[in-house]
């Protein structure tokens, strides 16, 4: 049983408040790295450590060299991973609990008892790895860098280079046209985190729809 409510709310108050900032901020373009680091979580009930998920995302094409010099690759896809890490915690709250910790990653169907007590704690790292100004790139380099993972993720997922039109696009995400860019990309999250086909509800065939779709409207 999850600890003192009035820790809980203050912990979702915290949250939703620090999600509202990060959204005003974020490159529109969202860490591709998440799905299939959710895919790996999922693919056993081992504890992860984060350098053998590194090594996993290197192996399936997904994780690029983002610097000539060693030291600040080995840093910007360090971030990476943990900026995809925390951003899934999020969104898996509060049905599963994801445990970041650097030599112990994984997701717990049953939230522990210390889950709050953990997601207060973390609130600094936890903010430092969502804040995309400190990958040490601009904006514009950054974006770049998130389109490169989405042309390896659609080879991955299988999805089709052709945009479908942007009508289709937001039927699929159940809004209309007044529809701002933080409403589809809250709804993009909701959509393909509920389809991932390795979520217990999950379709195969809706994920990839999904993600075709985010594909258009993030254009």
């Amino acid at each position: 049983m999850l600890l003192d409510k009035n820790l809980q709310n203050h912990s979702q108050t915290t949250l939703s408040d620090a999600a509202s900032a990060r959204e005003l901020n974020a490159p529109k373009s969202d860490n591709p790295l998440i799905w299939p680091v959710l895919t790996l979580l999922k693919s056993s009930n081992q504890s992860w450590k984060v350098h053998h998920l590194a090594s996993e995302l290197q192996i399936k094409g997904l994780m690029h060299d983002l610097d000539p010099l060693p030291e600040k690759d080995l840093f910007k896809r360090n971030f990476l991973l943990m900026n995809a890490l925390y951003e899934l915690q999020d969104m898996l709250m509060p049905r599963q609990w994801l445990q970041v910790k650097a030599m112990d990653i994984q997701i717990f169907r049953i939230i522990p008892a210390n889950a709050d007590i953990e997601h207060v704690r973390d609130g600094a790292l936890r903010d430092y790895y969502l804040d995309w100004s400190n990958y040490d790139a601009s904006v514009n380099v950054v974006r770049e860098m998130l389109e490169s993972f989405w042309s390896s993720y659609q080879q991955y997922i299988g999805v089709n280079v052709k945009l479908m039109n942007k009508g289709h696009a937001l039927k699929v995400f159940e809004l209309d046209e007044t529809a701002t860019d933080r409403e589809i990309r809250k709804q993009w999250r909701k959509l393909a985190l509920k389809w991932h086909p390795d979520r217990d509800e999950g379709d195969v065939e809706r994920f990839r729809q999904v993600c075709e779709a985010w594909q258009t409207l993030r254009e």
